[in-house]
């Protein structure tokens, strides 16, 4: 998996391409999301979209950064989740906790 984040009109976009696995992978992302935290960013969009593959971890991973953006006070939403993984989401009952949206900029503009 990588990682990349940008800020994009006050809202840190953290883009994952790549299969989303958990281990080192969740420890990128919890490592980047404290930086943030520290740093005053606290409305978080994560792109789903050029994920090619999630497992349990990898969820378990996203349930982890929803939990630590949480604790901060802060907002953690999902953006163009593929099929695949919009239908993991489902089953798994994640969709009610995770606010997920089509595009990436209705993600963004969902903070204002």
């Amino acid at each position: 998996m990588r990682l990349k984040t940008k800020d994009v009109k006050g809202v840190t976009l953290i883009e994952l391409k790549g299969n989303v696995m958990g281990g080192p992978d969740a420890s990128s992302l919890n490592e980047e999301l404290h930086k943030l935290i520290e740093g005053g960013k606290k409305n978080i969009v994560v792109d789903l979209g050029d994920v090619k593959f999630m497992n349990s971890s990898g969820l378990g991973m996203l349930i982890g950064a929803l939990t630590t953006v949480r604790n901060a006070g802060g907002q953690l939403k999902l953006a163009r989740a593929s099929e695949k993984i919009e239908s993991l989401l489902i089953v798994t009952k994640l969709i009610t906790v995770f606010e997920h949206h089509e595009k990436v900029d209705e993600a963004i503009g969902s903070f204002k």
